[in-house]
């Protein structure tokens, strides 16, 4: 150990002496002005094996009070970015604007032996050179990578620090992950860095809940995210604070250049533009100006938590149509799905983010939850809206017809092949979206080429020599899941991990907060734009069935009951008996209408197997996807079964 010090103070040293960084780049002429520092202004020596400072007890909970909101919104991320990289054995730290650190998470002895405990001082004045210290110190970003620290007892450690800001400008705490790592990795700066914004952002929201905020960007599908600026002002349209992504926007360098001046002095005519939004809230973001070099925005308003009215003139009846039909403009497909579910809502908001990005996209959801509705929708809101939107559903086609389905073939490529050949659904939607339903159902043969045929965007024809170039969007789908299918080899993980770029969970209908609402607009949808009304209790029992089918038997139950109607207001007598007591009195139980007690062209034992499986059906209400996850196979294997054995859904026969 003692060569490992005596080297390192060398080292040191000799930079210091010669004036130049041992390496180049920004950030290691940081650290040889840190080392220089640490000799000429604090006076330490390399070789120090001091420990940290530790504050009181008492002093180390006033300092924990006096930024209890910024603790409240770190610890949720903090706890997060540790486990995310927790198996490399960090601890995530953060420390307020002294150079204390407030709070840790982390294994105890890695806490422990490094220092990184609540209460200890990690300055560069007391530490020399650390992530933690010299962050405070440069105000930026930073990654001090083990020899890189200027003592010696720390250089075992590699730390990424980023700082955390008020709305005035100051760092108030600096957020860090050290570890005891061989390798530098930017990628965990990266993780911290967008911990950071975030506790910074939600800071800011939380601190001025009481005003009004603008939040805003030059890309609508941008606002929500970690880059919107956020503009506080009062009721009398005075600025009183800025966020550090609307100062990079406007072009401004300080809060300081915005606080104190009216609101329409920084946005263009922007106070008629305020007032709209906030009487007309139902409309989507609106489209603003800066005042200085007329640059276009979108932007939202988050109204004061006490409800508090804006003290603005009246907006002129003709700017207002103008502005509202800026504002209906400006919503999607997308927008219209958004019935007050917050799940849906989150969804909504996320997706629109990634909307015209080349990232791929997951749809999990139980069939019927409008997982095809909610690709569609991406679709047409984004820049391909006038391309094609194909659609394949991988759990309704033979496995032997799938692969010319989706890759297409040339003319006698096999017998029964089309003269001219055919082309497959990744060619048709060149240029659009591709939609791959029920991706968990593929089989695993056909798994490697769709990904070669990602991965290289191109695609070869069964019987084809050349391959074809093709620019699509991904968006897949299922109902199962995938983790699952990967430990029983049925899904390749190299697929799964292409697929997930984005991943959504549609809710189940039974588990969504706005099924009043659905049922209101798909009846409005149903009725053709002709008037009908929906009394009380009918849309209680509506709303209080389990809906198994979700969506789609929604849609299809609506349907029919606007077709039996016998009077102008739909009550509970014309709703169907599934939904008044859980069974249809029209049909015997499904169990015995699909299963005769025995059948001769079965053996004994199929007879056995097919009892026991229209049981589970029965169980199930006919659900195939819940069955076939119950009984842990793939739908397609579900229905071969049913159809070896004579198994037929009673409700369909019924309507044949």
């Amino acid at each position: 150990m003692s060569d490992v010090v005596t080297n390192h103070a060398r080292h040191v040293y000799s930079v210091i002496r010669s004036g130049t960084s041992p390496d180049s780049g920004e950030v290691a002429d940081r650290v040889a002005l840190s080392w220089k520092r640490c000799v000429d202004e604090y006076g330490l020596d390399p070789t120090e094996l001091r420990k940290p400072e530790q504050v009181n007890a008492a002093e180390l909970a006033d300092r924990q009070a006096l930024l209890a909101d910024l603790l409240a919104f770190a610890r949720p991320e903090m706890t997060s970015l540790w486990e995310q990289i927790a198996r490399s054995g960090y601890a995530i730290v953060l420390e307020d604007g002294d150079g204390v650190v407030l709070d840790c998470c982390a294994e105890p002895g890695l806490a422990a032996n490094s220092g990184l405990v609540p209460g200890a001082v990690w300055t560069e004045r007391g530490q020399g050179t650390n992530a933690l210290g010299t962050c405070l110190a440069v105000r930026k970003p930073i990654v001090i990578h083990r020899g890189e620290h200027f003592l010696t007892r720390n250089i075992r450690l590699t730390c990424s620090a980023v700082p955390i800001f008020d709305h005035h400008g100051a760092v108030i705490a600096v957020l860090d992950a050290s570890g005891e790592t061989q390798a530098t990795k930017q990628h965990t700066l990266v993780l911290v860095n967008t911990a950071a914004q975030r506790i910074e952002n939600q800071l800011f929201l939380h601190r001025f809940n009481g005003e009004f905020i603008l939040r805003f960007h030059n890309r609508a599908e941008l606002l929500g995210t970690l880059s919107e600026g956020a503009i506080a002002f009062s009721a009398t349209g005075n600025v009183l604070a800025a966020n550090r992504s609307a100062l990079h926007q406007l072009g401004h360098a300080s809060p300081q250049d915005v606080i104190d001046r009216d609101i329409g002095e920084v946005f263009n005519e922007s106070v008629q533009v305020l007032v709209d939004l906030l009487t007309r809230r139902d409309l989507r973001p609106a489209p603003i100006f800066e005042a200085r070099r007329s640059r276009r925005f979108f932007a939202t308003i988050q109204l004061p938590a006490g409800g508090r009215p804006l003290v603005l003139p009246r907006l002129p009846a003709r700017t207002a149509r103008r502005a509202a039909t800026a504002l209906a403009a400006a919503a999607t497909p997308l927008d219209a799905l958004d019935t007050g579910d917050p799940v849906m809502a989150l969804n909504i908001r996320r997706a629109k983010r990634v909307l015209d990005k080349d990232i791929s996209v997951l749809l999990y959801g139980e069939t019927g939850s409008g997982k095809e509705v909610f690709a569609k929708a991406m679709h047409q809101s984004g820049e391909r809206a006038g391309k094609p939107f194909v659609a394949l559903n991988c759990a309704s086609i033979p496995e032997t017809l799938i692969e010319s389905e989706l890759f297409g073939y040339k003319a006698g490529a096999f017998t029964g092949a089309a003269r001219d050949g055919r082309r497959g659904k990744i060619f048709l939607a060149n240029g659009g979206t591709l939609f791959l339903d029920e991706i968990g159902d593929m089989p695993v043969q056909l798994q490697a080429r769709l990904l070669r045929a990602l991965e290289e965007r191109e695609v070869l024809p069964l019987g084809g020599e050349e391959p074809i170039k093709v620019d699509i969007r991904l968006i897949s789908a299922t109902h199962c899941n995938l983790t699952d299918k990967i430990a029983t080899g049925e899904f390749r993980p190299d697929l799964y991990y292409r697929l997930q770029g984005l991943v959504f969970t549609l809710p189940p209908l039974r588990e969504r907060g706005d099924r009043r609402e659905l049922i209101r607009r798909i009846l409005a949808e149903e009725a053709g734009g002709a008037p009908v009304e929906i009394d009380e209790a009918a849309l209680d029992r509506l709303d209080h069935y389990r809906w198994p089918g979700n969506l789609r038997e929604l849609r299809n139950l609506l349907r029919t009951v606007l077709a039996l109607r016998e009077g102008r207001v739909i009550g509970e007598p014309d709703l169907p008996d599934v939904v008044l007591h859980g069974t249809s009195p029209l049909l015997p139980s499904p169990a015995l209408a699909a299963a005769p007690a025995a059948s001769s062209d079965l053996s004994p034992l199929e007879n056995a197997e097919r009892e026991a499986l229209v049981r589970e059906l029965d169980r199930h209400h006919w659900n195939i996807t819940n069955v076939a996850r119950r009984l842990k196979i793939s739908r397609n294997t579900l229905y071969r079964k049913m159809q070896r054995l004579d198994i037929r859904d009673p409700s369909k026969k019924m309507l044949h």
